[in-house]
């Protein structure tokens, strides 16, 4: 179930916001402030300050929100995800054995992978959906399309390089989500703690995407 609920997620929201926090309590109204502006797909990275403290807490705060984690990069840090209650899990490279692990727990996993052949490979370890990364630094909208013919029925998230400006053209040329963290996230906006502004960046991307 949980995996039907993901993928239904996925194709309402269309984005899923990452905030990587260097401190916890900036994460949490880093979090807010994306639920605020109406996006319900939030990862917290695993590298971020107190992790599994700040997503056990947004799970409470956050209730009609998906709350996962990502920067995974071991079984025990994915099981310690799910312990802390991550309902979907990233990681920026294809692993068997975590894929393995996530679909033994039914928790939506979504290995990062690049080449035709690691896509593939991800696929058919079970993962739920392939992340494209990094998609910019090979040629992004076009790379994406590229991979529709052959690889249409594997559903494809890219995140590295995606932008306020060119998120739909993504979904457009057959991604099925998108992924964005510092394009959300300003520095500045985070440094002078200026939520609503983070708040509008949200509100933005949502309506460009609907």
């Amino acid at each position: 179930m949980p995996n039907q609920v993901w993928l239904s997620q996925l194709k309402i929201q269309r984005a899923i916001a990452v905030i990587r926090a260097p401190k916890m309590v900036w994460g949490e109204q880093m979090a807010i402030a994306v639920a605020s502006g109406g996006m319900q797909l939030i990862e917290i990275t695993w590298n971020s300050d107190r992790a599994p403290e700040l997503i056990s807490q947004l799970r409470a705060q956050l209730p009609n929100c998906m709350i996962g984690t990502g920067t995974l990069f071991n079984v025990q840090q994915l099981q310690d995800a799910i312990a802390c209650g991550a309902q979907f899990l990233f990681s920026p490279h294809t692993d068997s054995e975590m894929i393995k692990a996530a679909v033994t727990k039914n928790i939506p996993m979504i290995p990062g992978a690049l080449t035709p052949t690691e896509i593939i490979t991800a696929w058919n370890y079970g993962a739920t959906c392939v992340k494209v990364f990094p998609v910019q630094a090979v040629g992004g909208t076009s790379y994406i399309k590229s991979l529709q013919a052959p690889l249409g029925h594997i559903p494809l998230i890219p995140t590295g390089g995606v932008t306020l400006e060119n998120a739909q053209d993504f979904l457009q040329v057959g991604a099925v989500a998108v992924g964005l963290s510092g394009e959300l996230f300003p520095q500045k906006s985070v440094l002078e703690e200026n939520w609503p502004a983070i708040t509008g960046q949200a509100k933005t991307l949502m309506q460009r995407l609907h």
